[in-house]
């Protein structure tokens, strides 16, 4: 028997705990390595690791609930590449749970080391060039998020935005937060994975940026063609 998707409050309540879930790991992992090692490079790597590790982990749990977005961005893509088969109320919805999440998350993460909650994150990144890391890293979650679906292999999801993820913390200038909600979240712990108050809404501004370029890149390979449903890998093929 088919079970019926479960209702928008579950749905909600799946994105505010995932995303409060993985805001934890991404802070704590970082408050963590910071106590661990003096050496930049292996806080790094440990972090890059946990988060990596974590998302994977949330996605294969929370996906089959909520679509495991835990990201404005991911909503956001997702709700207009398929603006024609449903309202915005889900996506609403989701980004409210997603950045209330995500400042849960991070107190939570101060909290569990002993620190005081609410402490604002100094550490700047308000460079031009942490802007075009976020973008790219933004652009580049986008383009896999989108792929999946539109080549019909969303089940690879766990590993393949986790794969993503950890590389893009490596090989991008900012880090890659490439999330509005954790960039928020971020900004309430003065840790490793700070990011102060006052550079939230550019680092936002870019990642919306890299929505926009992601999107426009699924497009490119892709096509624009709606389908109903999840696309087979021959319907993907045929939007071209």
């Amino acid at each position: 028997m088919r079970m019926s998707p479960p209702s928008l409050p579950r749905r909600t309540a799946a994105e505010f705990i995932g995303t409060a879930a993985l805001v934890a790991v991404i802070v704590g992992s970082g408050i963590r390595a910071d106590a661990l090692s003096q050496d930049i490079g292996v806080r790094l790597l440990a972090n890059a690791a946990a988060s990596a590790l974590g998302l994977g982990l949330l996605i294969a749990l929370i996906g089959p609930l909520s679509g495991a977005h835990f990201n404005p961005v991911v909503t956001l893509s997702e709700w207009w590449s398929r603006r024609h088969e449903r309202g915005g109320r889900e996506a609403l919805a989701y980004i409210g749970a997603q950045l209330a999440g995500a400042v849960t998350g991070a107190l939570l993460a101060e909290a569990m080391f002993g620190r005081a909650p609410g402490a604002w994150a100094t550490e700047s990144r308000a460079a031009l060039h942490l802007l075009l890391g976020e973008a790219v890293a933004t652009a580049g979650l986008v383009l896999v998020v989108q792929g999946l679906r539109r080549i019909g292999r969303p089940g690879l999801a766990p590993v393949a935005v986790a794969g993503y993820i950890g590389a893009a913390i490596w090989f991008t200038s900012s880090g890659s937060f490439a999330n509005p909600a954790a960039t928020l979240g971020r900004s309430f712990s003065d840790s490793f994975t700070g990011i102060a108050p006052g550079s939230v809404p550019a680092f936002a501004a870019a990642q919306l940026l890299g929505m926009v370029i992601g999107l426009g890149l699924s497009g490119v390979l892709y096509g624009t063609l709606r389908v109903s449903g999840e696309p087979n890998a021959s319907e993907a093929r045929r939007t071209g």
